[in-house]
């Protein structure tokens, strides 16, 4: 690698994320099982058009229904399960699973990235819950025995690549682990779209560059990246060079952190 990896911060990061959060918290209310059952969350499920907010694995995998998608486009069987969005509902249960996060480590090593998804470090835990990959089965057995919902782990040794790890492998594999060694095996060979922080824009702007995967954008020219996109170019490079450097932990000295707060708009 270009980088001396050695000089890296090597943290113990996990990115968290719930499994068809919305769809999941219905099953579980309702009796129903989230890996099993066909069910959809829509914003309003007496209007044809309405925007599919969640649905189940099942739904995904076997009719193609995923969020985005319209109620319109969801067949009329019988085994499908098709609510209404409850907000109020999924911020509770989001809640207690940060709450339980706080169980593992102090509140200051989780970073909520979204109502479904957050980030925990594990620096300094390892006589407790032993490695990042023990602690992410033990977290992981502690959401599915407390609250019933599945969820998916991605393990880096910062937020990028725990979170890209997630996306790509985490959420068919339910755990997964990336090194800064183990960058050009795993992440290069990945199509741009599916890196985190890549839109459709971004993505056709490389692609007319010639760049189509990680592995494109990681052994171009920074320079060239750089007169393109300006520091956005520069975070490119890096990234695709697994490098991240934002603080693993919130500083409770400049952010103290009295209680947990969430909201959707």
């Amino acid at each position: 690698m270009l980088f001396d990896i050695s000089c890296l911060p090597k943290n113990k990061i996990l990115c968290i994320d719930m499994k068809s959060f919305y769809a999941s918290c219905e099953c579980v209310d309702h009796g129903l099982d989230p890996l099993e059952d066909y069910v959809v969350v829509v914003s309003d499920k007496n209007r044809s058009g309405s925007v599919v907010l969640a649905a189940s694995p099942k739904m995904k995998q076997d009719y193609g229904i995923k969020t985005g998608s319209r109620l319109y486009e969801v067949p009329c069987r019988r085994h499908i399960h098709i609510f209404n969005a409850r907000m109020k509902r999924y911020l509770e249960i989001s809640v207690q699973i940060t709450e339980l996060f706080s169980t593992f480590v102090p509140f200051e090593a989780i970073l909520t990235y979204s109502v479904d998804e957050s980030w925990i470090t594990l620096d300094g835990t390892e006589k407790l819950h032993g490695s990042p990959m023990e602690a992410a089965q033990k977290i992981r057995s502690a959401i599915w025995n407390q609250f019933g919902l599945p969820s998916c782990i991605g393990i880096g040794p910062n937020r990028f690549i725990s979170k890209v790890v997630l996306d790509v492998y985490a959420k068919k594999q339910g755990i997964a682990e990336c090194t800064y060694e183990e960058i050009p095996k795993k992440l290069w060979p990945v199509p741009l779209r599916e890196i985190w922080g890549i839109g459709s824009r971004m993505e056709k702007h490389l692609n007319n560059m010639g760049m189509y995967t990680l592995g494109d954008v990681a052994n171009s020219s920074l320079d060239r990246l750089r007169k393109r996109f300006g520091v956005i170019g520069e975070q490119l490079y890096n990234h695709a060079w697994g490098i991240d450097l934002s603080p693993p932990f919130i500083d409770a000295r400049t952010f103290p952190q009295k209680s947990i707060g969430k909201g959707i708009t």
